[in-house]
């Protein structure tokens, strides 16, 4: 396993499972496979109504609490009471810490919430924050207010999107990039490029493992998310080899600045702040 240092020194795993879209028995399953396989992160979040079900694949699994790195996220509803929301999250997951929060959205009252995740970083509930889906000039509006500056920002990430402006932005607060959609949402044109088929065959790899990697080296954090035992453990055999500089570069090349998921901020306002969501009612 290799790792991401985070601006506040915590180590981070550069791969975990993702658990969006799963049913609580599905994540509980999944996240267990996960870390029999080696895997030591684990992804979730309150709007995916499958908190229980990752806590219970945690314990299941028998892997140590403190040798996981465990993400869940604050839904932008939450962002007023914040505190509570943490509180709940942390009984949905039965555990009292999380490693990382974020908040999920960049909509509604995002600061109250990024302050209440401050107060739980100092109580010691959380180890570190992050953002997901803000855009740049929304980052920067939370580190002009905020205490505590985030660790992570979370956001599509692909060879056809691979966020160069924002991650030279991120440089500068020494912010990691954690990459959902990493095989561009299962897109077949983007994992058969040629150029990924050129290295799977050189490597003994997979395109898809090919694409992992790339991932890994250029400095992103992934989490792929598979209900497949076999996928799970196939998504995890990409630290025994490393890509060329100059391979690297030839990928690079795919960018197209082209994204799989497009909603305005009006949208997102309008459909996310109006989605009343009891988190507590899962299985």
């Amino acid at each position: 396993m290799e790792y991401a240092v985070l601006n506040n020194g915590l180590k981070m795993p550069m791969e975990g499972i993702g658990t969006f879209l799963l049913q609580p028995a599905e994540a509980e399953e999944s996240v267990y496979q996960a870390l029999k396989a080696g895997y030591r992160l684990v992804d979730t979040a309150n709007a995916y109504m499958n908190e229980k079900g990752v806590g219970r694949g945690i314990k299941k699994s028998g892997v140590k609490r403190e040798d996981i790195f465990l993400v869940t996220k604050l839904w932008p509803t939450e962002y007023e009471d914040g505190a509570k929301a943490i509180e709940d999250t942390l009984k949905r997951l039965d555990t009292d810490y999380v490693d990382l929060l974020i908040l999920h959205q960049p909509v509604g009252n995002y600061l109250a919430g990024y302050k209440a995740m401050e107060e739980a970083y100092k109580a010691g509930k959380v180890k570190a924050l992050g953002l997901s889906n803000f855009p740049q000039e929304r980052i920067q509006d939370v580190i002009d207010h905020c205490e505590i500056k985030p660790q992570m920002v979370q956001v599509e990430a692909h060879p056809y999107y691979p966020q160069t402006e924002l991650k030279a932005y991120l440089a500068k607060y020494e912010m990691v990039l954690m990459a959902w959609y990493p095989l561009g949402h299962g897109d077949k044109s983007l994992v058969g490029e040629e150029v990924f088929t050129k290295l799977a065959e050189k490597y003994g790899k997979t395109n898809a493992q090919i694409v992992l990697r790339w991932h890994v080296q250029a400095g992103n954090v992934i989490i792929p998310g598979s209900k497949n035992a076999d996928h799970i453990k196939d998504n995890f055999n990409i630290f025994d080899f490393t890509l060329t500089d100059g391979e690297m570069a030839e990928i690079g090349k795919l960018d197209k600045n082209t994204r799989y998921y497009n909603m305005s901020l009006e949208d997102a306002a309008k459909n996310y702040l109006s989605l009343q969501i009891d988190f507590n009612a899962q299985e």
